[in-house]
């Protein structure tokens, strides 16, 4: 296969690095993008002209725009684009602090929003390419208690990006949303903000801190990356792919759940249409039938 363009956004750490380095090994070249780029030095001491560090703050339209320009300027086209900055504080929803919120949202979604808006019109031009999406295995699920903004963010990503798929299918744009489980990446560490839990979170936000403070990062990333470097390369993606034991388990389980929660309300749920029979009896008033999937 001809060797392949990437654009990575938050490449200097974490999965945007294993990435990196997963596709510059496979011999495709990469404009790894950071905020700060002086952190992908060692890239371009190692792969020379393979790679282009560009600085890139993601919540910014104009820069986004500039730093595909200059990847379209070096390498002439851009064949994979993938959106990967972004970042979790945790607190409850209740008690975290508007503007922290709202910045993970801005970086988060507003972010992917950015990069992938100012993409569409090189990938349209060329006539084609691939668009991945970094979401988590909460994207899809969700519940993650502390994590308000982080998910909320996923799940707007998963709706974009269907939207897009959807509108861009004449233009030979592919997409992708990756939804990683737990990774051994700095994710839970240095980069997340633990705000303050107040005592009636304990049971719940507490809880799941404290969990993802005991080992659930059994990922690792490097594979990660090699496997999509891989699948990007392939003629059909899948539209979403979990990654991890994790992932895995539970993208079958929250779909299983869905599939039997539809079925067990369909003759409610027909019986609003006009001329449909009504009323209709409920189904049996237990867990399984008034759970919220």
């Amino acid at each position: 296969m001809a060797t392949q363009t990437w654009f990575i956004t938050g490449s200097s750490r974490g999965f945007g690095r294993s990435l990196t380095l997963a596709a510059l090994q496979a011999g495709d070249q990469v404009v790894a993008t950071a905020r700060r780029p002086e952190q992908i030095a060692g890239l371009v001491e190692r792969f020379g002209d393979k790679v282009l560090p560009v600085a890139l703050d993601v919540t910014d339209p104009a820069a986004a725009a500039a730093a595909l320009g200059a990847a379209r300027d070096r390498f002439g086209r851009v064949d994979v684009v993938v959106n990967n900055a972004g970042y979790a504080n945790l607190a409850p929803v209740e008690t975290a602090p508007e503007d922290d919120f709202r910045r993970q949202f801005e970086t988060n979604f507003w972010g992917v929003y950015n990069v992938s808006k100012a993409a569409l019109p090189l990938l349209k031009a060329q006539g084609g390419g691939v668009v991945v999406q970094f979401s988590s295995i909460g994207g899809r699920v969700g519940g993650s208690p502390g994590l308000g903004s982080y998910q909320a963010a996923k799940f707007a990503i998963d709706g974009l990006t269907r939207v897009l798929a959807t509108e861009t299918t004449p233009f030979g744009i592919r997409y992708m949303v990756v939804e990683p489980s737990g990774f051994a990446t700095d994710w839970a560490g240095a980069s997340m903000d633990v705000q303050d839990v107040p005592p009636e979170y304990q049971e719940t936000v507490g809880a799941f801190h404290n969990r993802a403070g005991r080992g659930l990062a059994a990922g690792d990333p490097d594979r990660a990356a090699e496997i999509l470097v891989r699948v990007v390369k392939r003629d059909h993606l899948p539209t979403h792919l979990p990654l991890g034991a994790t992932a895995a388990r539970m993208a079958l389980e929250y779909s299983r759940q869905q599939i039997a929660e539809a079925g067990a309300w369909q003759a409610v749920s027909v019986s609003a249409d006009f001329g449909a029979e009504y009323p209709v009896g409920f189904p049996a008033d237990t867990e399984q039938t008034g759970r919220a999937a």
